[in-house]
């Protein structure tokens, strides 16, 4: 199976190293020196791996026959592509590979269903799980434990338990006018138990 396991960028210096938008929880395995990814396109691959660095929290990497900044830049964009066995897991049983999320029904802890999980989309900060809704909508499910606790892969679903509005944002609207709502009848309640409680107060002080 192929995975897509990163996205070149800009060209580094004049060496011939490039930026690497990583796609991948192991980039030290599928990224690291010597290893041979594919690309996208294929006609500027198989690129074989030279060397690596990070520098500024970016990864660097340099190819094999990629000598200056001019050859660098002309790969700016190639997807770079790994064949992964299909069976293969993770070492870390917290992790998961793209392919193995991709298709998975997404419920409610109660088992309502959500939709169906399309993508993942890797972002420097965290990961987010593209949910695809029955009526053909999408949301963004932060990929964290608090949010997704559970994923069952042999039942073929992920559990979330979603703050309110983020699968349906009216509601977000709804809570708001409770918790408002609320608030402006515990504020009116004391007012007019302040209010009797004054007048009790005065008849007390006339008699």
């Amino acid at each position: 199976m192929q995975l897509v396991v990163g996205r070149i960028g800009r060209a580094h210096g004049i060496r011939g190293d490039v930026s690497v938008e990583v796609r991948t929880d192991e980039p030290e395995l599928r990224l690291g020196p010597g290893a041979v990814v594919l690309t996208d396109p294929a006609s500027v691959g198989p690129l074989t791996v030279e060397s690596g660095r990070v520098h500024s929290g970016r990864l660097l990497l340099r190819f094999a026959g990629v000598k200056d900044r001019n050859a660098a830049e002309a790969l700016r964009g190639t997807l770079l592509i790994s064949e992964v066995d299909p069976e293969e897991r993770p070492d870390d049983p917290e992790e998961y590979y793209d392919h193995q999320l991709i298709g998975l029904d997404v419920v409610l802890a109660d088992g309502t269903l959500v939709g169906e999980l399309t993508e993942v989309v890797h972002l420097p900060y965290q990961d987010l799980l593209t949910v695809k809704k029955a009526d053909g909508t999408e949301v963004l499910v932060p990929f964290v434990t608090q949010i997704v606790p559970t994923i069952d892969l042999e039942n073929q679903r992920a559990v979330i338990t979603p703050p309110a509005g983020l699968i349906d944002p009216e509601q977000a609207d709804v809570a708001g006018t409770s918790a408002a709502g609320s608030a402006e009848g515990s504020a009116g309640t004391s007012a007019a138990e302040s209010a009797g409680e004054s007048a009790e107060t005065a008849e007390g002080d006339e008699k």
